[in-house]
């Protein structure tokens, strides 16, 4: 049950990023080493990042459901680790196609 709430805790990052995406007023920013790009419609850009971020988020809380139910050390806590390095991987992928349509060319 704690590491649910640990989990749980963590997953509430992921929605508070995108609710201050959508309450910028420039680009914001997806990965920590880049700057933010040049956008051809800075809202919608960031409506689009912010959508991403509340999905990431539920995503994440789903992988993190079977932690109610599992013994600690469980074998089944690898499909857990392995889903969140898909979401990571699925999260950078989402991100580019959505910096490719409102970068400004």
């Amino acid at each position: 049950m704690l590491a649910f709430i640990i989990w749980s805790l963590n997953a509430l990052i992921f929605p508070a990023l995108g609710i201050s995406c959508l309450h910028q007023k420039d680009a914001v920013g997806f990965f920590t080493f880049r700057e933010a790009p040049k956008v051809t419609d800075v809202r919608k850009y960031n409506k689009a990042v912010a959508i991403l971020w509340f999905v990431s988020g539920i995503i994440f809380e789903g992988f993190g459901v079977p932690l109610l139910f599992l013994e600690q050390y469980s074998q089944l806590f690898v499909p857990v680790i392995l889903g969140t390095f898909a979401l990571i991987i699925g999260l950078i992928i989402v991100y580019t196609r959505i910096e490719n349509k409102y970068r400004i060319k």
